[in-house]
């Protein structure tokens, strides 16, 4: 991952043929890494990265992994990441991130807290409530010190959130199955977006819809006509969109209106209020107005797993909660789905 001070912006594309052997960099008179246009060798590519990254390149092309999330530091100190993934067998396309202002406060021996997602299973309010999808969540692990920016979080839980459920999907043959990612506002200013997302979903042969990213409204706050439009864009790049954290802050039924959204997560500061008369009044006209609008409901924050059956007659359609499974690793994801099990653990 790219140094956490900085801030990425797209600069150009990638194409990988590996029959070729080549790397076709497309970047634009104007940007900062011009130099890097044209059509490269791995090898020749690596004479203009510092040392520590050249290895790095080189194995990200060797066809091991399906997807590609290569940070390289440049002989001149300049950082780059290329980003995307195979689309078929030696093939493969992304995009070229670079950082705007590099502050280099961590030397290249100390790379800081590394990303370790996890995943909190979504079970179906459906006999046997079986497991249909996850939310990832950004973990860290080593010691995170000073300022501490989220610059480059979502691309990265994006890039690894596709690689966990596209190995499921293979697993265990559901087509079904999706993940969810977060994203902020900022997010949604990154032009180069919904290229990356249309490039993960295709290089990873999901399905439509089966990688979803979750907004609030809370994103919409600095620029809303920008944000919806990202939005949109996020859309016709083929992921799922669900609002979150709806009945809070400041959520409106102008932002449920105006966004495209497959889905929609009630918060936990509802849900925990359901057994209260005006409140379940409130949630089964939430519920029954996100059916018409097409969207899956979500009750989010459930931590007492007999609340299951109340939300289920209320017109819920899926659940997500401790009380039916803490947020884990890859493995233990991969072993809930095995078993088919929504218990906690």
């Amino acid at each position: 991952m790219m140094d956490d001070h900085a801030h990425q912006a797209c600069e150009g594309r990638w194409t990988w043929d590996a029959r070729l052997r080549r790397l076709n960099m497309e970047v634009p008179p104007g940007s900062p890494v011009r130099d890097l246009k044209g059509s490269w060798s791995p090898e020749g590519l690596a004479s203009l990265i510092d040392g520590l990254s050249r290895q790095r390149l080189i194995r990200s092309f060797d066809g091991g992994d399906v997807s590609v999330n290569c940070a390289l530091r440049l002989s001149d100190g300049r950082r780059v990441q290329l980003v995307g993934a195979f689309l078929s067998a030696g093939e493969a396309q992304g995009l070229l991130l670079s950082d705007e202002a590099v502050e280099a406060a961590r030397g290249e021996h100390d790379p800081g807290p590394e990303l370790d997602p996890v995943y909190q299973p979504i079970l179906a309010l459906s006999p046997g409530q079986p497991i249909v999808g996850f939310e990832a969540l950004a973990r860290w692990r080593g010691e995170v010190t000073g300022r501490f920016d989220d610059d480059g979080l979502a691309l990265n839980m994006l890039l690894k959130a596709a690689d966990a459920l596209s190995a499921w999907q293979r697993e265990t043959g559901r087509a079904d199955l999706f993940v969810h990612v977060n994203l902020t506002g900022r997010d949604l200013e990154e032009p180069g977006l919904p290229d990356l997302i249309a490039t993960l979903i295709d290089g990873h042969g999901l399905a439509p819809g089966a990688l979803k990213v979750e907004l609030t409204e809370q994103a919409a706050l600095r620029d809303a006509d920008s944000a919806l439009n990202a939005a949109h864009r996020i859309k016709a790049a083929g992921a799922g969109l669900v609002l979150d954290d709806f009945g809070t802050g400041h959520s409106s039924f102008a932002w449920l209106a105006d966004l495209p959204a497959d889905g929609v997560k009630i918060d936990h500061a509802l849900t925990c209020r359901a057994g209260e008369p005006r409140t379940r009044a409130i949630l089964e006209s939430v519920t029954a107005l996100g059916h018409r609008l097409g969207m899956r409901v979500t009750a989010e924050g459930v931590e007492i797993a007999r609340e299951a059956d109340l939300l289920a007659r209320i017109g819920f359609d899926q659940v997500q909660g401790f009380a039916f499974g803490r947020p884990a690793g890859l493995r233990r994801s991969s072993e809930r789905l095995a078993d088919r099990s929504g218990a906690a653990g």
